[in-house]
């Protein structure tokens, strides 16, 4: 079933389409920095571009866009993950790999491309999931942990197997055109976006790094050892990159007992 959007799990537990934050005051069509509440945080975007992060940054910004209580105007700057799909994208058979998704137009580097949107599902809900899959089942769902500077961890787990949208056909890739950042909008549950991490050109297949490295930043030799310890429960890569870890990558997580 075709969803743009995320929607609740079958578990209940999140309600993605919940407003739970205020909105600004700013009465301008588009806010600016230092007098909207909602960046606070910095600028975002620069001409629908998401604002690059300095090199030398080990972590991915928060990105809190202006919502539904804002004031603002909807041709907001501020306003990008929120209007959805700019781009005409296609899903294609490829070779190897099932279903993928390539660019109809050329995408310039920053630019949003799409959500990776689908059930929004509570811990226990994705482990028993997870759980039940067999060998011969596509694994869908993706967990992402957000690191809080008071040290907790924020996790989110979206499922698009039976609800979901284009997000949910592309493929992954050890040297990736698009990166993924938590962008939230009406509440902390974040849309998952996914940005053009260069210039794509029409044609191009759409891939990003299920493992979600800050930057596509190469692989570490500690991450290495541990990807090669549960290499007998993982999938082969066919990404074809010069630097192509062999596998896909794998958490073990939702797979552990409580």
């Amino acid at each position: 079933q075709y969803s743009p959007d995320n929607v609740a799990g079958a578990d209940g537990d999140i309600d993605p389409t919940e407003i739970t934050f205020p909105g600004c005051s700013c009465l301008t069509s588009s806010c600016v920095v230092h007098t909207c509440s909602c960046l606070c945080r910095g600028e975002n975007y620069n001409s629908l571009c998401l604002r690059p992060t300095e090199k030398e940054e080990e972590y991915a910004r928060p990105v809190f866009e202006c919502n539904s209580m804002c004031r603002c105007g909807e041709s907001c700057q501020n306003r990008v993950v929120q209007r959805g799909l700019q781009f005409r994208l296609e899903v294609f058979k490829t070779e190897k790999k099932g279903w993928g998704v390539r660019t109809l137009e050329f995408i310039a580097k920053g630019r949003f491309v799409c959500e990776y949107a689908g059930e929004v599902l509570g811990f226990n809900e994705a482990r028993r999931r997870i759980q039940a899959q067999t060998s011969k089942d596509s694994n869908y769902i993706i967990a992402v942990r957000e690191h809080l500077h008071s040290g907790r961890i924020m996790e989110t787990f979206v499922d698009p197997t039976y609800i979901g949208n284009v997000g949910r056909f592309l493929n992954h890739s050890c040297e990736p055109n698009l990166f993924m950042v938590p962008v939230r909008v009406d509440s902390m549950v974040p849309k998952l976006a996914l940005f053009a991490a260069t210039d794509i050109s029409a044609g191009e297949e759409l891939s990003y790094d299920y493992s979600g490295r800050f930057h596509n930043l190469p692989i570490t030799n500690r991450e290495q050892k541990s990807l090669e310890e549960g290499d007998i429960l993982r999938k082969p890569c066919y990404c074809g990159s010069r630097i192509c870890a062999s596998f896909l990558p794998w958490d073990s997580s939702l797979f552990s007992t409580p």
